[in-house]
């Protein structure tokens, strides 16, 4: 493993599932750069593979949803995360989801917060595209769950 990946792997990120609506389908995937810029006006930023079938839909699509999972939400994570994964609504079958009343996009239910935003400034980096957006919602935010991180390379729970 190079250096560089070994000493990201050192530090811990939320792990969350970002989806969008597409004419045909729901697409979605799990990522590991989603973060808050600012809080006024209420921004936040999610880094995806130039290479992605959900960067293109991103580039085409300004509305999307983001939930931050929680600890016994790993499953779900690594559903969105598998190469040749399905639609989104295949992958939240029997998991318990709404749609975004703004964004159209599907929420998963029992993260930690899931929001809906909309994308305001695209910027390259490299071999990953920044999506900076304006948040439009707060579906829900629930303190008490324990949210999911992935670290060296691993799911796990916080606390």
């Amino acid at each position: 493993m190079n250096e560089f990946v070994e000493a990201m792997a050192q530090v811990p990120t939320g792990v969350t599932v970002v989806t969008v609506k597409d004419e045909r389908d729901d697409v979605g995937a799990t990522v590991g750069t989603f973060t808050s810029v600012s809080l006024d006006p209420r921004l936040v930023m999610v880094s995806m593979e130039n290479t992605g079938y959900l960067n293109e839909l991103l580039l085409r699509r300004d509305r999307w949803a983001a939930s931050v999972l929680s600890a016994g939400q790993k499953a779900i994570a690594s559903r969105f995360a598998t190469a040749g994964r399905p639609g989104a609504r295949l992958l939240l079958a029997g998991t318990p989801h709404h749609r975004g009343k703004l964004s159209e996009a599907l929420v998963v239910d029992g993260g930690v917060t899931a929001l809906e935003a909309e994308t305001v400034r695209v910027l390259p980096a490299g071999d990953h595209t920044l999506f900076v957006a304006r948040v439009l919602a707060v579906d829900y935010v629930t303190p008490g769950l324990a949210p999911l991180v992935r670290l060296r390379g691993r799911y796990r729970p916080v606390g």
